[in-house]
């Protein structure tokens, strides 16, 4: 992404894309794909004493992502690691150790970033996003309050498919991360209701072929695709309903972005053609 002639320059002070000429890639998407069959393969055999290979495979991945930077994308890498190492057999104990060291590095590389701080302090002190006037000089809060105001402008059934004001340049990413509340103000609380259904039905159906598949690169590798996908609803959820801070995580088959979606539809191949094979 910072080779000339390659990257796609710089998107909103992001680089992660890289330019094929007639379209546009961004690799971090297909990372998630591709880390889940590696480590599925590579967990499916006992082996002693790879934790230290394990941290440095993921620490690299995860560095070259922050490099872009995309900590949202990286939180959903590392917990689907984390996933599939515990699934193999790792013991519950480096767990224990390495969760309070994950929550100290994730609240420094949170601090270091203004945007990133502002936004957890926004989060922190979200009352200031329903006080008018309030949002004025903070985008964060900008961004909150809209989200807010298209979440309640839905009501029950909706303002109508296409009857969006918020999309109309007052909600920030609406084509994007912030796809969900154009939603629930177009379609309401039943559909929004319908849609994080659906959501959940994705998320259970996948680790229900995990836990029912006999191969054991089978079980690891669906446990892995539902783990990226999963960790990706909730926090695309969780930010557009204000129970967790702003980030850049897309909502998975929704959200636009073909690279996304490419990984998104072949994960679901994936785990098709694995459910065949289940008990």
């Amino acid at each position: 992404m910072f080779i000339p002639g390659l990257g796609a320059g710089s998107i909103l002070g992001a680089h992660r894309w890289i330019n094929l000429g007639f379209t546009t890639l961004q690799p971090a998407e297909l990372v998630k794909l591709f880390l889940a069959i590696y480590l599925a393969a590579w967990f499916s055999y006992k082996e002693k004493n790879r934790l230290p290979a394990f941290l440095l495979l993921i620490g690299f991945v995860i560095f070259l992502v922050m490099m872009q930077p995309d900590l949202g994308t990286a939180t959903i890498i590392l917990f689907e690691a984390i996933v599939l190492y515990f699934l193999s057999g790792g013991e519950v104990i480096y767990f224990m150790i390495g969760a309070p060291i994950i929550a100290i590095g994730g609240f420094i590389l949170v601090k270091i970033e203004p945007y990133r701080a502002a936004r957890l302090t926004t989060f922190l002190n979200i009352q200031k996003a329903l006080e008018i006037g309030a949002e004025a000089s903070d985008p964060a809060l900008w961004h909150i309050r809209q989200i807010l105001i298209a979440l309640g402008s839905g009501g029950i059934f909706g303002v109508g498919l296409g009857n969006s004001l918020q999309k109309y340049a007052y909600l920030p990413e609406n084509v994007t991360d912030s796809i969900f509340p154009i939603i629930a103000e177009e379609l309401g609380f039943i559909g929004s209701f319908v849609l994080i259904t659906l959501c959940m039905t994705v998320i259970w159906r996948g680790f229900y072929i995990a836990a029912h598949t006999k191969d054991q690169f089978g079980k690891l590798l669906a446990a892995g695709i539902i783990s990226f996908l999963g960790i990706q609803m909730v926090i695309n959820l969780g930010a557009m309903t204000a129970l967790f801070p702003l980030t850049g995580v897309p909502l998975p088959f929704i959200s636009y972005g073909g690279s996304a979606l490419v990984v998104d539809l072949a994960s679901i191949g994936i785990l098709l053609n694995i459910s065949k094979h289940i008990s």
